[in-house]
């Protein structure tokens, strides 16, 4: 963990939950790196292991067995948590750019998010396929497929298309489970019918011809129809058509092929090869940029011409957190070499797999050996996920801070000497000028005419008038972060403030914050200050609350409070107050209630990501039109 005391000197930011990220966050975790941030930005808190999906499809495991939680994970490793989608990236200004929040400044980069399927090649694919990759967002299509198969009457005929070991396993699977889904209605599982289809001549073309054969023999006594030399041309919602003029009516179509690089990823200027991949050297390290890393598929090793498994991802994860280390170290980085040849343990859906290694192959679809190979993969693969569960007791004290390595330029060193200095606890403690004023200019506050001076003509203090028949309502809350993203803990604090002038039946008119954020670079200081004070006025916009101004400076830990002025009716009509309930009344909860509890359960490595990702949606919720509801009907 990254102690509270050492200032901030580098950011290296995670774009991407995948395998090569689980473990270099692992890496950094175990052993912290004194002055640098570690910042992960991922659309989901949770990101599946490739290796055991097909045992989840074919219902061998549940959610949570094959998932790891990137949240706790990056807690773990003193790792902010963004969640959030990347769009793209301005490389001369150092930032990553998001859906849904400010942009994201990095020192160093490093991209691992997998492949996205390039379905507009072929037409009517995107519209009418359901695509495997990216992998994390394949759970929810992949449960709607198989609410319509089960709710879909008589026969079923179900296409994938992609016939590499992924595309195989997938079937066998998806076979194994829906035949399950479809006994357990009573229904006869022989009105499900598969079809594989691939371009080439045969299945899985970068193994050896015995594991083939033993493919081919499963899906001949599963009955899965295959399609060789069958590219398929053209989707449509009836089935699909292939190069040889073939049409078939198909139900479901799964497409397991044709995975390219993000899209976004065209317009950042970076070295790409022809499948939109970023090309890397043997350090991992973008052949254009080296401040940018990727690893996983994403990452085109030049010069070594790797097939997209999740092997190399996960054996790229060590050597990538070392060269990110070394990188902000200013020391030489280190070559990976990734093997030649790789064990792979594919399962036929039945609790059954074959293990494959260049020329050689091992397992059968019946007997023993198929089951032992199973047992082996679930041991392997339960061993692997268990590594990103079980973390080390946390300790309740913070850790001492630590000399760092980072090599820093002449005004950077004045600067960190400058944010270790003793401070006075006076004005010594105050954000600079400079930083603040950046901060701040960069913010769009709402303008009201009642605010005669503000923050677009500061001063000293804020002068506001009262509006005739009005009377003010006063309250100032005041709390530290509780949450590693301080764009998100901005709204919150804002909506935690703003909430007890609602409470009372009040509007909201002007705002003053109270800001606490820790030492470190100028630069680190001002965009956490910019991404917090940004997620606040985004909030107190909403609710038509003007900040007028405010006080920062600089603690150990990140705190955020308003004084916020509100409006009633000067005859108090309309106002709510708390003496009012009676025995009997009716109590309404506008919020869940127990987000103490979960944060606190967090701290210690105790929640699941998709538990804190449900509380924070809750408390950026603002709670104004639940009191005009409630208020409109006489509370």
């Amino acid at each position: 963990m990254q102690s509270p005391e050492q200032p901030i000197l580098r950011d290296i930011v995670l774009v991407g939950g995948g395998h090569s990220h689980v473990v270099a966050l692992k890496k950094f975790g175990m052993q912290p790196m004194p002055g640098v941030r570690l910042t992960v930005i991922c659309r989901d808190s949770h990101t599946p292991y490739s290796g055991m999906l097909p045992g989840y499809i074919a219902g061998h495991y549940s959610y949570d067995e094959v998932h790891i939680d990137l949240r706790t994970l990056a807690a773990f490793a003193g790792a902010r948590f963004y969640k959030d989608e990347v769009i793209g990236l301005d490389r001369a200004n150092g930032k990553v750019l998001c859906k849904n929040r400010p942009p994201v400044p990095y020192d160093r980069l490093s991209i691992n998010i997998g492949s996205t399927p390039r379905m507009s090649q072929v037409p009517g694919a995107a519209e009418h396929a359901v695509a495997v990759k990216p992998i994390h967002m394949f759970n929810d299509r992949w449960l709607a497929l198989l609410q319509r198969v089960q709710l879909h009457p008589g026969k079923t005929r179900i296409a994938l298309v992609g016939a590499g070991a992924g595309g195989v396993e997938l079937t066998l699977a998806m076979q194994h489970r829906l035949r399950h889904e479809l006994q357990l209605l009573g229904r006869d599982p022989n009105e499900l019918s598969f079809h594989l289809f691939t371009s080439s001549a045969q299945i899985l073309p970068t193994h050896s011809q015995r594991v083939r054969r033993s493919f081919e023999d499963v899906l001949a006594q599963r009955q899965v129809v295959t399609h060789c030399n069958s590219a398929v041309t053209q989707v449509s919602a009836n089935g699909l058509q292939t190069a040889n003029g073939e049409l078939l009516a198909m139900d479901e179509i799964i497409w397991v092929t044709q995975a390219g690089g993000a899209p976004w990823l065209q317009q950042t200027g970076l070295a790409l090869d022809d499948g939109g991949f970023i090309q890397v050297n043997e350090q991992l390290q973008s052949i254009s940029d080296p401040l940018v890393f990727a690893a996983g598929d994403i990452a085109s090793m030049v010069g070594h011409p790797l097939e997209k498994a999740g092997v190399f991802a996960v054996r790229q994860g060590t050597p990538l957190a070392l060269n990110l280390r070394r990188s902000v170290e200013g020391l030489p980085l280190l070559a990976y070499r990734p093997q030649r040849s790789w064990l792979a343990l594919i399962s036929t859906g039945d609790k059954r797999a074959v293990a494959s290694r260049g020329r050689w192959g091992l397992g059968a679809s019946t007997g023993g050996v198929g089951e032992l190979i199973w047992r082996w993969k679930d041991r392997i693969d339960r061993g692997f996920i268990d590594k990103f569960r079980n973390f080390p007791t946390m300790s309740a004290q913070p850790a001492k801070p630590l000399a760092s390595t980072v090599k820093l330029d002449a005004e950077e060193a004045q600067q960190a000497i400058s944010a270790i200095a003793m401070r006075c606890g006076g004005c010594g403690a105050k954000v600079g000028a400079s930083v603040l004023s950046r901060a701040l200019g960069a913010l769009q506050p709402i303008d009201r005419d009642d605010v005669l001076i503000g923050l677009h003509a500061p001063d000293d203090a804020a002068v506001v008038r009262v509006p005739p028949g009005k009377a003010m309502v006063h309250t100032v809350d005041f709390f530290r972060s509780f949450i590693d993203d301080p764009y998100i803990f901005g709204k919150v604090a804002a909506n935690h403030a703003l909430g007890d002038v609602f409470a009372m039946g009040g509007q909201a008119q002007t705002a003053t914050a109270v800001a606490t954020v820790p030492s470190g670079l100028e630069s680190k200081v001002e965009d956490v200050l910019f991404q917090m004070m940004t997620g606040a006025v985004e909030v107190l916009n909403e609710a038509g609350c003007a900040l007028v101004g405010g006080h920062t400076g600089e603690g150990k830990e990140l705190a955020l409070g308003f004084a916020v002025n509100g409006l009633v009716d000067e005859h108090l009509r309309g106002v709510m107050v708390k003496g009012g309930m009676q025995p009997g009344d009716v109590l309404l909860l506008t919020k869940p209630m127990g987000t103490g509890t979960l944060f606190a359960a967090h701290a210690l490595l105790k929640t699941r990501g998709r538990w804190i990702d449900a509380a924070l949606d809750s408390m950026v919720q603002s709670n104004r039109l639940g009191a005009v509801c409630l208020q409109q009907h006489g509370a």
